[in-house]
């Protein structure tokens, strides 16, 4: 699996190791089996460029947490099931705001970026929470997947599931 990281936060170093973004993405794409020649970019911007993405795509004001653009709709893959190929598409995050959500959750910015991160890789991949049972579904999937990933790096996590809520 590719997945690439982009740091054009202006933020160096990142608050999040980009090698430790990298290898959650592939390990939320392998979790959820999705084709091992599916690309990913991770992105970090500064609030200037977020709220420019979220004025322009949702036609909301100002900066937010995480943003999502999915390109060839791939979805999970199951059991039997023969994967598809390609883009999955970008996920944006804003280090800055991210760093204020943290900060009022009472948790590390790492682990906030590694939640949204999670969490817009879930709408790459067709996920939502517009219903409350599709957001029972998605923060159930997004917190295990957050927890396991952390487990096999011996490290655990406060950041709360419903955090990431683009």
């Amino acid at each position: 699996m590719s997945v690439e990281i982009l740091n054009e936060s202006g933020e160096v170093p990142s608050p999040v190791p980009e090698q430790e973004l990298a290898d959650l993405g592939r390990h939320v794409l392998q979790e959820l089996r999705v084709h091992p020649l599916a690309e990913l970019t991770i992105t970090l911007v500064d609030e200037g460029a977020m709220a420019a993405l979220h004025e322009r795509w949702m036609d909301l004001p100002g900066p937010t947490d995480v943003m999502s653009f999915p390109m060839d709709e791939l979805r999970p893959g199951g059991e039997d099931e023969e994967l598809a190929e390609g883009v999955l598409g970008d996920v944006v995050l804003c280090p800055a705001v991210a760093r204020r959500q943290a900060a009022a959750a009472g948790h590390a910015v790492g682990d906030e970026l590694l939640l949204l991160s999670t969490h817009g890789i879930l709408h790459l991949l067709g996920f939502d929470h517009a219903e409350p049972a599709q957001e029972r579904e998605m923060f159930d999937l997004q917190r295990t997947l957050l927890l396991t990933f952390l487990a096999a790096r011996g490290r655990t996590t406060t950041a709360a599931p419903e955090a990431g809520r683009a």
